[in-house]
């Protein structure tokens, strides 16, 4: 592969190699687009890095993993980033937003598996079962909160008529979860939710849950809420049901957290003295200064603080959330890139403060480790979105860690019982 090749040539190697339909997939973009570019000849700077990588990284054979596991409502790949930390392998990725896709597959080059725009493509579509792994040791799954319909469930107890899941959990994508369980029984699970799930629709949505992976699907499970402040310079708190087919002796009493000051915004903040280079459009010049671009305005600045002066007058906690280098952060949301206004980085009394930039946003959830930068393929918007909804990665490689001892004992067991069933 020649990395100074020409656009045309790149596009070219990579659709004979992918073909054109995975091509564009892998991409997370369509074959239209795909015409449009061999006609031009020309790449997005982005995308020809993303297809350099998937070129190079065909190339790079990784040994396999501990254990393995699938990774269902991806985005951008955190939760997969955390268990790789500990050994995992990832087998299956399932991810429906396009834009995460791309950043998705950027970061992970070297798959040769898919990316599943629609987990229903497993669960309800004719052949869909064909394209998830017979065996793997783990799911691990961040997805949405949504309520279940109880509607119907007595008639139908007076009718003689099972329900379970089948009936309460259809047509959300919990619904999904449970049929991939059930149908795979794979050695464990991760679920990742809002911290507010367990009072969702008044306590329905996590009762129906609970039932149905302790009593419907007998998984053992340990639901739990962690919050991320030590692990990166933010509050964040998230519930987290980890599940095994059976007791092999989990407890949460062995995760270990640092310290909530271990780290403090200076510690994700870009330096601005130099000792970084410049980054393109996040920082700029010899000494890598932030792009003025991410200082508030006067407009948005007196907005907001007349907001907050609002809502502080009438007793309300509303408003902007400003932090300085020692500070721990507020949680940064998906709607960060609307005003900024949870995450405002003070840059002194004679200044507007300003947004962290996506890189900045990379380093407060953990993505960016020593040696293995994450790429940030798409525009700023698109960007925040995806940090926002997005997990915190050593969190998910804590708990990975302590999961590990029952995931590679219970795979050790299924694979017994797979030599002996042969």
């Amino acid at each position: 592969m020649d990395i100074q090749a020409p656009d045309s040539v790149l596009l070219a190697e990579a659709s004979a190699r992918y073909g054109r339909a995975e091509l564009a997939l892998r991409l997370g973009r369509d074959v239209k687009t795909l015409s449009r570019w061999e006609k031009s000849g020309r790449l997005e700077p982005a995308f020809r890095l993303a297809i350099l990588f998937m070129l190079r990284g065909e190339k790079e054979k990784r040994p396999p993993g501990d254990f393995t596991f699938i990774d269902l409502f991806a985005g951008i790949g955190g939760t997969r980033r955390g268990f790789e930390q500990v050994g995992g392998e990832c087998v299956f990725t399932s991810e429906w937003d396009s834009s995460a896709q791309r950043t998705y597959r950027m970061n992970n080059p070297h798959d040769d598996h898919p990316i599943v725009g629609d987990i229903h493509e497993l669960t309800q579509k004719p052949g869909g079962w064909d394209l998830l792994p017979e065996h793997f040791d783990v799911l691990v799954a961040g997805f949405p909160c949504q309520p279940f319909s109880i509607a119907g469930v007595s008639k139908k107890n007076s009718l003689g008529r099972a329900h379970g899941f089948a009936c309460e959990a259809q047509g959300t994508l919990f619904f999904d979860i449970a049929n991939i369980l059930e149908k795979r029984r794979p050695a464990a699970f991760l679920l990742e939710n809002v911290k507010n799930l367990r009072g969702h629709d008044k306590g329905n949505t996590f009762r129906v849950i609970e039932k149905v992976l302790r009593e419907e699907l007998n998984y053992e499970i340990y639901p739990e809420v962690k919050d991320a402040k030590g692990f990166v310079p933010q509050h964040r708190e998230r519930f987290y049901i980890v599940g095994f087919r059976r007791d092999v002796g989990f407890s949460w009493d062995a995760f270990n957290a640092p310290a909530p000051d271990e780290k403090v915004m200076r510690d994700i903040l870009h330096p601005e003295d130099g000792t970084e280079t410049a980054e393109d459009p996040y920082t700029t010049g010899p000494m890598a200064k932030v792009n003025a671009k991410y200082t508030l305005s006067p407009k948005l600045w007196n907005y907001l603080q007349g907001y907050a002066k609002k809502h502080q007058e009438q007793g309300n906690g509303f408003g902007f959330g400003l932090v300085g280098k020692d500070d721990t952060a507020r949680t940064l949301s998906a709607r960060y890139y609307k005003d900024g206004s949870e995450i405002l980085v003070s840059q002194g009394k004679r200044k507007n403060p300003r947004r962290l930039t996506p890189r900045e946003c990379a380093r407060l959830m953990g993505f960016d480790a020593p040696g293995r930068r994450f790429e940030i393929p798409v525009a700023d918007t698109p960007a925040y979105k995806q940090f926002g909804n997005s997990v915190v990665v050593p969190v998910i490689a804590e708990i990975a860690r302590i999961m590990k001892p029952g995931i590679l004992e219970l795979k050790k067991e299924s694979e017994r019982k797979r030599v002996r069933a042969a």
